[in-house]
This record gives structure tokens, sequence and C-alpha cells, in this order.
């Protein structure tokens, strides 16, 4: 966890990881069973850390983390029992199986064809199961323009794709999944402000984003394979 957010109550920079966990425990809920999850992109472990330490916990049979750099004995620590070292980016890319849920959170943004990864990794979802995920988030008439300048100044792993809520709906129409839920995160991301310490600042932020998806900030999603 950053310093910034450490400092604070209520750190909106941790919303990533809210809005991924409310999703699943929704999923949980809605299959009755323990699910088998698919974390594509896990860095040092920051999903499953987040799920753990939540009050109401998420059960699954099988988590299994998804990276080209696997950083193991991190993920280890932090709980991951499954590993698949495999690039999304691969033409031959698959999952190692079939699974409820994957989960993609700040990964579409760093590759060139974001809609066919997304295809891909769809293929391995079982019917009636559910992608998870999230992204920078920029008003529809935005998007061509801002993706034109990241990627002409993108660095090594950095944002090469730009989204709206309308690229949202387009990638799951073309995947053959239905877009259950979007939703922006924030107004303002105050990193480690004192605004960060009212709960009333963090509900304004959940607020405006259900209101307004596209303002420029971060969007999370799920998507839903039919039955």
């Amino acid at each position: 966890m950053p310093a910034e957010a450490k400092s604070v109550r209520y750190p909106l920079r941790l919303l990533r990881y809210w809005f991924g966990y409310q999703l699943l425990r929704e999923e949980c809920l809605r299959a009755g069973r323990p699910l088998a999850v698919a974390e594509i992109g896990v860095h040092r472990g920051q999903m499953l850390e987040f799920v753990k330490s939540a009050p109401q916990g998420v059960a699954w049979s099988r988590w299994t983390a998804v990276d080209a750099v696997m950083l193991t004995e991190k993920l280890e620590k932090a709980g991951y029992g499954e590993f698949f070292v495999a690039n999304l980016e691969d033409q031959n890319f698959a999952l190692p199986g079939t699974y409820d849920c994957a989960i993609l959170l700040h990964v579409l943004e760093h590759l060139f064809e974001p809609e066919e990864a997304l295809k891909k990794v769809a293929s391995g979802i079982a019917p009636g199961g559910s992608l998870i995920g999230g992204f920078p988030v920029v008003p529809d008439m935005l998007a061509g323009i801002r993706e034109k300048q990241v990627r002409k100044n993108a660095g090594p792993m950095g944002h090469v794709s730009v989204f709206s809520p309308a690229r949202v709906r387009r990638m799951a129409q073309e995947a053959g999944l239905v877009a259950e839920f979007f939703r922006g995160a924030f107004f303002l991301r105050s990193k480690g402000s004192p605004l960060e310490n009212s709960a009333a600042w963090m509900r304004f932020n959940l607020f405006w984003g259900r209101l307004f998806p596209g303002w420029p900030g971060e969007i999370y999603w799920l998507m839903r394979k039919p039955v």
C-alpha cells in the first residue's frame, strides 16, 4: 500500500480492489458455492490480499495467478496457490481450464489489442460466469484523441489503450458477453488529502461515478457470459 493510502481512512486509490471485491462477493452469493477464479495481471498480489482482509469473505475452490512475469515468492506469501505464466498478448493464449470468474484489474490499458485479449479470456469462462475488470476512463468524444497521445508517449509497460463507457459496451458485445455493471469510481482522486478521512467524501465520489461513468478517472465493470 502506498504511503499516501496508509495516511488516510478512506483512500480512493484502493477503490480498484474494493470494486473487485464487492463484485466478486456478489458472484459468490449468486453461485452459492466456492468459485474458480483466474486473476490476470496479479502484480504483487494486492487483489487477493484485499479480499482476504475484507470483513465478509469470498469462498473459492481455486484462485489462479496469471501473469507474464510471476513474482512467485511474494504471491505465495499473499496466499496464491496456483500459477500460470503466460502473456495475454500471445496469439495462442488460453486459460489453463474453465473458470467461474476472471479478474482483469488495470491490465487491458497496457495492451494494444484489448478486445482480442478479452475474447481469449472469455473463452475460458463457464456459461453464466463473469469477467470483472477496470481501467482509466475518459468521455467517449475524447477516447480516440487520448489514445493517440498515450501511444505516442508510452514507455515500457505504459498505457497504450484508452477506454470510454461506449468502448466497454462494444468490447462486451464483441466478446459475446453482456455488460451487466459499470461504474465510475470518483470525481477527484485526492491522494493522501485530508478529504480522504471523510466517509461523506467517499460516498460523494461513488455517487458521482454512478451518475457520470465516463468522467475522467476510472471505470469498473462486470461482464457476464450468457448461459
